[in-house]
């Protein structure tokens, strides 16, 4: 994956990451805080008005209520405030607690009922019920004078509902009510509690007789029974529960954090390379060619390609494409630093010795030491001729690596051209005991400079005629091999140790050394021979083998395909 994919995938991770766990978090604490505050809510008011209701229910007065309802709002941490329904303030937590009380809250009072709740037989029939019902309102006015009475005393009173629901008195044994407390008439001829029957019978034919019953209940009770309350919880203007910051500080910080430890390693990863080419591109700059800089990036191919050895293809990460890139140019830099300082020093090593021998004679010649004698001008004029050719040489192969070698193509047969190659060493094969032949079954045609190809051939023949010996072959060969023109030329001279066969085409260099220039040239024949091919979209190569000969291979494109693949038909 690329760099900028790669940067380009973090930041959007990161980005959803932090969306994501931000919303999830805020969602989750919301939820859970909304669920915990209403269900604490609900325990609350669940507890306030049923500890008031079963002092109410105990009682039978809101007398001495004050301290239940400092314990509920100690407890709950409630703001309590409770009255009458005719709003006869009854106690209030504020004022228990000591301070002035506040507004209450905006919401609807909660109704605390004290009274109890009939328990009524279902299966009875209804007049059974109108019965049982008129008992419980005669117990229940003894059983709330008593606890009202007992409470005002200061006892302790306990109570219990009993079958029907009304509160049964565990205050005082039977028998020691206070003096204060008498009981209270409670049976069937106390018109208080005597059963209005024509307000009854309504009942009778009512489908809901509990209930009718139990109105009729409250209503005949209401003057021994406490008055139903009204609660109110918090106060006006009070800041609901907010969420806790805690989470979501710790969620946002390690966001945070994941972000800035993912810039720096961005960062890291991104200028650490940017500050080694910089550094290498200034020593480079400064000289140092040998300076080089780490490759760290993914590479291109397959696992196979990996397991198997392969060359797993060019870096795909930029930065180490870019890397790559400066590593390549740094060797092309070096290899021309070298291959220039190396071409200064063999160009001087050519030109001194004859140089300084032509210099010799020549002031040999003018203080008259040796006398000019045809003989010595004419070595002196073939030494110019060689320093000319060498010169000429490195002009050709200067203007063939620069790209500005001209060349007239039209259509070439290469067979004629070998013969006349033939033709043209056949005296000096003749003299130096060497037979030179052409093999070829017709003629092959290719676009080319002939001039130049024939400058190819003729330095190749020279070459394989100086290292063959008398009696030795020098074959000149063609075919052809599909879309291609294919000349061998093979000598059975002495060959080349494999070692030395990839410096075949250098500048200057020779295969024997102990050759000096008059018999083994100018060492640059080949290498201007193989940038003329190169020009020509051919290839050439050297097959020797030291003792059994050497085999020049060059190819060509045939006539009628693009011979000068890429380049015009009159290259300057």
């Amino acid at each position: 994956m690329s760099f900028r994919l790669r940067v380009f995938g973090l930041l959007a991770l990161v980005a959803l990451v932090a969306t994501g766990a931000t919303a999830w978090l805020t969602l989750r604490q919301a939820e859970r805080q909304v669920r915990e505050s209403t269900a604490a809510g609900r325990q609350e008011v669940a507890r306030i008005t049923g500890e008031l209701r079963a002092y109410g229910f105990a009682h039978g007065t809101w007398d001495g209520v004050a301290p239940t309802v400092a314990g509920l709002a100690r407890d709950t941490g409630q703001r309590i405030r409770v009255a009458t329904e005719s709003d006869v303030l009854l106690t209030d937590s504020d004022a228990l607690s000591g301070r002035m009380p506040r507004p209450p809250g905006g919401q609807a009072p909660l109704v605390v009922d004290p009274r109890p709740v009939l328990r009524l037989p279902a299966a009875r029939v209804p007049r059974m019920s109108v019965k049982l019902a008129v008992k419980a309102m005669a117990d229940y006015r003894v059983a709330a004078a008593d606890a009202a009475c007992l409470t005002r005393a200061g006892a302790p009173v306990t109570a219990r509902p009993d079958a029907l629901g009304v509160p049964s008195i565990t205050g005082i044994a039977a028998g020691q009510r206070p003096a204060a407390c008498p009981r209270p008439v409670a049976d069937a001829a106390d018109p208080r509690i005597q059963p209005d029957l024509d307000a009854a019978r309504p009942c009778e034919t009512q489908p809901q007789v509990a209930a009718c019953l139990q109105r009729v209940f409250a209503e005949r009770t209401a003057d021994v029974a406490p008055p139903r309350l009204q609660v109110r919880l918090g106060v006006r203007d009070e800041a609901p529960p907010t969420l806790a910051a805690a989470p979501t500080v710790a969620v946002a910080s390690g966001v945070a954090l994941a972000v800035i430890l993912g810039a720096l390693l961005l960062a890291r990863g991104v200028l650490r390379p940017v500050r080694e080419l910089t550094l290498a591109a200034q020593e480079l700059g400064e000289g140092d060619l040998g300076r080089r800089v780490p490759v760290a990036g993914r590479t291109g191919g397959s696992g196979e390609d990996r397991l198997s050895g392969r060359s797993p293809g060019p870096p795909r990460d930029e930065i180490a494409r870019l890397a790559a890139a400066f590593n390549r140019m740094a060797d092309s830099l070096q290899v021309g630093e070298e291959r220039q300082r190396r071409l200064t020093g063999d160009i001087a090593h050519e030109l001194r010795t004859p140089l300084a021998n032509l210099r010799g004679y020549l002031e040999a010649l003018r203080d008259g030491v040796v006398e000019p004698t045809p003989e010595l001008l004419a070595s002196l004029h073939e030494e110019a001729l060689l320093q000319q050719r060498i010169v000429d040489d490195l002009q050709d192969l200067a203007l063939a690596e620069a790209g500005a070698l001209t060349y007239h193509r039209r259509t070439t047969d290469l067979r004629e051209l070998l013969r006349a190659a033939r033709t043209a060493h056949r005296a000096r094969a003749e003299a130096a005991g060497v037979d030179v032949t052409v093999e070829a079954d017709g003629p092959v045609s290719v676009h080319a400079d002939p001039d130049r190809l024939r400058q190819v051939v003729a330095n190749l023949v020279g070459n394989a005629l100086r290292a063959t010996p008398p009696g030795g072959t020098v074959a000149l060969a063609l075919r052809r091999d599909g879309e291609r023109a294919v000349v061998e030329v093979r000598d059975t001279g002495t060959g080349i140790a494999a070692e030395d066969l990839p410096y075949v085409f250098d500048r200057f260099w020779r295969a024997d050394p102990a050759r000096g220039r008059t018999t083994g040239g100018s060492g640059l024949g080949l290498a201007v021979a193989r940038r003329i091919v190169l020009d020509h979209g051919g290839t050439i190569g050297v097959d020797s083998a030291v003792g059994a000969g050497t085999t020049v291979t060059v190819t060509l494109p045939t006539d009628g395909t693009d011979a000068g693949a890429g380049q015009p038909s009159e290259r300057r």
